[in-house]
């Protein structure tokens, strides 16, 4: 059961700092359900605000953890799904497949402050990414999108109460070096995805000494403020799409029927997008408008494996084959609370409503499947906390394997470029001819082979290196990728 902002605790007495670390995490079975026999979950007490750690408010963090099967760990490994925001307690499930990893570690998972089943941070369920179309750029339009983005920011904080102002990369990260503390490790390693990897070279920045071998896979520019990090989506996403997405789909145009080229089936869903516009289409899992169709392309554009299922609901969309249905699940506004306040209390914003309008009209006509939507849109209205981050160097820190294909769409390859540029000691592993969004731990041997004697053997890269990526996949053929196991475990579970 999730904290909510609401029910914080409070200590009836004012806590001392240094007491947080002599706790004990009461280690226990998550669960009886078949297949997590090797979870155990427990939970520790944080001061609310690292800056004020002694005014006896304190938070829940929940973690998870797998240890080796004889019981010896070479080391502890923290993972981070990234998000920001991602509940993590199952993320050290994915990688039992691998049993070097497995084998000699101890990996720790953990719900960050704000997400899962740590004290939560709400929006009130509000929503308003995809309340209404981004590229109708009528006044009366235009008034909806950014009076819902200034509404998107006073439900966050207003519902998140005092709590939400706390939910930061700083105060995450003295949230990770106590349970480091509380594990009684002297180091402790890393593995971040996405926007994990921001928060991996934040908690290196500011605990050089404690966090020893750090991999960073799908690399946001965490060199550069979260506005830049997001402002990166269209270019990602639009390359994915016509370079990966659409001339696969045009290659199996016997499977699909949306076109015989990329530029065909690009026009199909250009087509097919103006029809909902005119007239949505209700299906058994519900109501399809044109934001509904641009968000199961732009969630297709992660895994090679997702584009067969985004493929045929834009061939069923566009009435030209059908396809079986599944219900959509309901998932609690804990994580997209968590993203918010990460993004907009962290670091500042540039430009208010007419700097986002002219900001969304330059880049939707460049990269027209996402360019439009404005993930960190709201940050222009937030009334931000007094937070200044150290600036991740990479000066004094271990050394750091950032692993990245060259179109991932979300943390495009430009960002990560120039994260590894700014981050010393860093080591680039590109993998070439792959566009997929979390590559270690999956079906890419030479990614695996690099991250583990790097992670488990101590052999440090001597420079950057390069792999090939996988080849994408026939139509119907299904994986699931690392960051899409761990969101299906947690589904499982009810987490």
């Amino acid at each position: 059961m999730a904290t909510t902002a609401a029910s914080l605790i409070i200590a009836p007495t004012a806590a001392q700092a240094s007491t947080f670390a002599t706790q004990e995490i009461k280690w226990q079975k998550c669960t009886n359900e078949p297949g997590f026999e090797r979870l155990e979950c427990g939970s520790f007490t944080a001061p609310m605000d690292w800056n004020n750690p002694n005014n006896g408010k304190t938070i829940t963090i929940a973690v998870s953890r797998t240890v080796p099967l004889n019981g010896k760990a070479k080391t502890t490994v923290f993972t981070n799904p990234g998000g920001p925001g991602g509940e993590g307690r199952t993320t050290p499930l994915i990688f039992l497949n691998r049993p070097k990893l497995s084998e000699n570690a101890e990996i720790i998972g953990i719900d960050v402050r704000g997400t899962g089943a740590s004290s939560n941070v709400t929006c009130g369920l509000f929503d308003s990414l995809g309340a209404t179309d981004p590229r109708d750029r009528s006044k009366a339009n235009l008034d909806l999108i950014y009076q819902g983005m200034e509404l998107q920011a006073k439900f966050c904080q207003t519902k998140s109460g005092e709590f939400g102002k706390y939910v930061t990369t700083e105060q995450t990260v003295k949230d990770l070096d106590l349970l480091r503390q509380v594990l009684k490790r002297k180091t402790v390693d890393w593995i971040g995805y996405s926007g994990g990897s921001w928060m991996g070279a934040y908690y290196a920045t500011y605990f050089p000494k404690t966090l020893g071998k750090i991999v960073l896979d799908s690399n946001t520019e965490f060199t550069a403020p979260w506005q830049t990090v997001f402002g990166d989506f269209g270019l990602g996403f639009e390359r994915r799409f016509r370079v990966d997405f659409a001339p696969w789909v045009a290659k199996h145009d016997n499977v699909y029927h949306l076109g015989k080229t990329g530029e065909e089936v690009r026009q199909t869903y250009e087509r097919t997008r103006k029809k909902l516009a005119e007239q949505p289409v209700t299906l058994p899992d519900g109501t399809y408008y044109p934001v509904n169709l641009d968000l199961v392309l732009i969630q297709g554009q992660y895994s090679k494996y997702a584009f067969d299922s985004a493929a045929r609901k834009l061939a069923e969309l566009a009435g030209a084959v059908p396809t079986q249905l599944t219900a959509q699940a309901n998932y609690p506004d804990a994580a997209n609370a968590t993203l918010h306040s990460i993004l907009c209390n962290d670091t500042p914003f540039r430009g208010g409503r007419k700097f986002l309008e002219r900001d969304a009209a330059e880049d939707g006509a460049k990269w027209p499947l996402i360019g439009y939507y404005q993930v960190a849109g709201p940050c222009a209205f937030w009334d931000r906390p007094n937070v200044n981050l150290k600036r991740p160097t990479g000066i004094g820190v271990a050394p750091t394997l950032m692993v990245q294909s060259v179109r991932d769409a979300p943390t495009p390859i430009e960002g990560a470029r120039k994260a590894h540029a700014g981050f010393a000691g860093s080591r680039m592993l590109t993998v070439e001819n792959e566009g997929d969004h979390g590559i270690y731990g999956f079906d890419n041997q030479c990614v695996n082979d690099i991250v583990e004697r790097y992670i488990i053997d101590g052999v440090v890269p001597a420079g950057d290196l390069t792999c090939q990526g996988v080849p994408l996949p026939e139509p119907g053929q299904q994986k699931a990728g690392p960051l899409e196991q761990a969101r299906r475990l947690a589904a499982q579970l009810g987490w």
